[in-house]
């Protein structure tokens, strides 16, 4: 069976070694980048299914290289591990269409789990910061459920309720697809809901 292939970034060598050696059971390893503008280059040459980057790297950090990518059409699933704990570094990696973002001190465990949700479309995010990320602290709002959220999200919301994809979506906002998952991931947890279905169900109620 041919296993998917990652590329790796981080400027720590023994960061790199440790994490291609965590994966080597599953994944097969097909670059290492020690900075942000190897890892764009390799990006471009490399044909891998995931990307597991850090953040904070000389010459081009990890979010501005996504961006690049994006950019160029390059769509590869990229997972931040990371040592930044503060909700925005995590807030702008995921609007730049990151599919997970997970603390170093977590890893593995959250790591794998990470590169899973990607496989299956989704985002991941390290469940110390989750919260704060998502600016929700569980709290449901008293009157109206709606007023957390975002023009944005509003935005993607009556769109789904129209019957687009987040692939659709995508296109019609010129955004990622990630981005687009990104939002209706906060807009699920701000209204309280687990499905698509509950999802479209609320929006409809709340005529958004």
């Amino acid at each position: 069976m041919t296993r998917p292939r990652v590329l790796l970034a981080d400027d720590h060598h023994i960061v790199v070694a440790g994490l291609a050696a965590l994966l080597a059971d599953d994944y097969e390893l097909v670059g290492r980048a020690a900075d942000g503008r190897s890892l764009l280059e390799l990006a471009r040459q490399a044909a891998a299914d995931f990307i597991v980057a850090d953040i904070s790297m000389p010459g081009l950090n990890g979010i501005d290289a996504l961006h690049a990518m994006r950019s160029e059409g390059l769509d590869v699933p990229v997972v931040f591990l990371t040592m930044h704990t503060e909700p925005a570094y995590a807030r702008r990696a995921l609007e730049a269409g990151a599919a997970g973002y997970v603390l170093k001190h977590a890893a593995p465990r959250e790591l794998l789990q990470a590169l899973r949700t990607a496989a299956a479309g989704g985002i991941f995010i390290s469940p110390e910061i989750a919260a704060e990320v998502l600016g929700t602290s569980g709290q449901r709002p008293a009157r109206d459920p709606a007023s957390g959220l975002t023009p944005r999200q509003r935005e993607i919301l009556r769109l789904l309720v129209d019957g687009r994809s987040a692939k659709e979506i995508a296109r019609l906002l010129d955004i990622s697809h990630r981005t687009v998952e990104y939002h209706k991931y906060q807009a699920m947890e701000t209204l309280g809901v687990k499905t698509n279905a509950e999802l479209i169900g609320i929006a409809l109620r709340l005529r958004l």
